[in-house]
């Protein structure tokens, strides 16, 4: 017969020994479905990676090869979003400045130049916010210059894009992804999310596919269509050739006759873009402007400086730092991780190089959580580089650390749902990986998987990755 206090006693062991025997159950079914999963033939010349994490304790649960690092694809883009968060926190804005040098005279012409300067906003310009589209602030500054007063520019409109020393790619990126939309370079002053429209009229299978539309004008850029019509259903392969500050954009590949789609490059030089459209949108309100559009880069390949003496006339805030984070994971949007990255850079060691803020981003969760550097040798903020080599213990003990921040809701919230599991995907070529958490039968997990180099099609190995993860329900 149990007393009162046998049973409490028992009742309170139990409790403590049931987590146990729940991680023990987990650790078991992990153990076996992992090698289920490597004996399936798809990586008899590849690799993978598997850490698993409690929830809670951050005890190790299950892993194997947690210390080699590996190719990461999007999946780098979690630790970017932590890391933005824990250092520049969640209520941080990007600050966009138009202002004006010289002076108004009476007759309001300004004997100056107007001059946007950019803080690396990656969101200006964009359509998934409604105050940062191109109407709203187009329409927000030429009210500022017209409530100023001026009604002539007596000089010219100047994209001041120096914040992040004008437009570029991050090292190891690919020729093949910088012409296109995912491929957009980082630019100290953002346009557009740095990418145009084209449209493409097909026409006779094997005979070229004419533009008939760019959403943008593309003024003193050269585009050279070498795009055919490819046949029913071979749908969307389309490649733009291009690099930072390019006057050719080379399009190349095949567009699908029955194929209804808007293709998307990068912008070679986004700011002028912006100096450019201000321009004529003044013009185009009678706001006439003397001198031909230029930005803040190109003036300093001249050897000129622009001056610090300005009047400011509007600053524009972008949504705050948890909502372009949303974004950046929802829709793997490249450009925002660039811009993050190069952020954190400058504001904790004034270095906007894209190598060197990631060596910062290495030396700070070598401090915070003693992950050696060498777990996180990375080149770049959104995970396009195949040559970063992260392991999945350093990003998985990074994904645990952002449970316990008070900004945690708002990152949870901007993973997407896979496989009903909350957690980011990453594929390059030959690369798939999933970082995430998920709350199962054995209480909350945090895991990242990675595999590089398999064989087979994408879409088999995903499913493959599904059923392992399967078992964290």
């Amino acid at each position: 017969m149990l007393t009162r206090y046998t049973y409490i006693f028992t009742l309170a062991a139990f409790m403590l020994y049931a987590p146990i025997v729940d991680a023990q159950g987990l650790k078991d079914k992990m153990a076996s479905a992992y090698q289920t999963f490597l004996d399936n033939g798809k990586l008899t010349n590849g690799i993978a990676s598997l850490t698993v994490l409690d929830g809670k304790t951050g005890h190790v649960i299950f892993s194997d090869n947690a210390a080699i690092g590996l190719p990461t694809a999007s999946t780098m883009k979690v630790i970017t979003s932590i890391t933005a968060l824990d250092i520049l926190g969640p209520d941080y804005t990007y600050k966009t400045r138009l202002a004006y040098t010289g002076h108004i005279d009476s007759l309001g012409v300004l004997n100056g130049d107007l001059i946007i300067t950019g803080s690396g906003d990656p969101t200006l310009g964009s359509d998934r916010f409604p105050q940062t589209k191109k109407e709203s602030i187009i329409s927000k500054w030429l009210s500022s210059v017209k409530t100023a007063g001026i009604n002539r520019v007596n000089g010219r409109v100047i994209g001041d894009d120096l914040s992040f020393n004008g437009n570029d790619i991050p090292g190891g990126w690919n020729w093949t992804d910088m012409g296109n939309y995912y491929g957009a370079g980082i630019s100290g002053l953002n346009w557009l999310e740095n990418k145009a429209g084209i449209t493409f009229a097909p026409t006779i299978v094997g005979q070229l596919a004419p533009v008939v539309k760019t959403s943008i004008p593309f003024h003193d850029i050269r585009l050279i269509n070498e795009v055919t019509t490819g046949t029913n259903g071979s749908g969307d392969r389309v490649y733009a050739y291009s690099a930072p500050y390019s006057n050719t954009i080379y399009l190349r590949g095949t567009y699908g006759k029955d194929l209804k789609k808007i293709i998307e490059i990068s912008l070679p030089d986004p700011a002028m873009d912006l100096a450019q459209q201000l321009t004529t949108s003044l013009s185009d309100q009678g706001v006439q402007v003397d001198s031909l559009p230029t930005t803040g880069k190109l003036l300093l390949n001249q050897g000129i400086r622009l001056t610090t003496q300005q009047q400011e006339l509007n600053v524009h805030h972008s949504p705050p730092l948890p909502e372009i984070v949303h974004w950046f994971n929802q829709k793997s949007i490249n450009l925002y991780g660039e811009a993050l990255l190069k952020t954190f850079g400058m504001i904790s060691g004034n270095k906007t190089a894209t190598d060197e803020a990631a060596t910062l981003i290495a030396k700070y969760w070598e401090q915070k959580l003693r992950i050696p550097v060498g777990e996180l040798r990375i080149l770049d903020g959104s995970g396009l580089s195949p040559q970063n080599r992260v392991t999945t213990m350093s990003m998985t003990k990074i994904m645990h650390y952002a449970q316990n921040r008070p900004w945690f809701p708002a990152f949870k919230k901007s993973l997407p749902t896979i496989n009903n599991i909350s957690m980011k995907s990453g594929t390059i070529g030959g690369v798939l990986g999933y970082t995430g958490y998920h709350t199962g039968k054995s209480g909350p997990v945090v895991f990242s998987l990675l595999v590089n180099n398999y064989s087979g099609s994408g879409s088999a190995m995903r499913q493959d990755m599904f059923k392992l993860l399967d078992q964290l329900k």
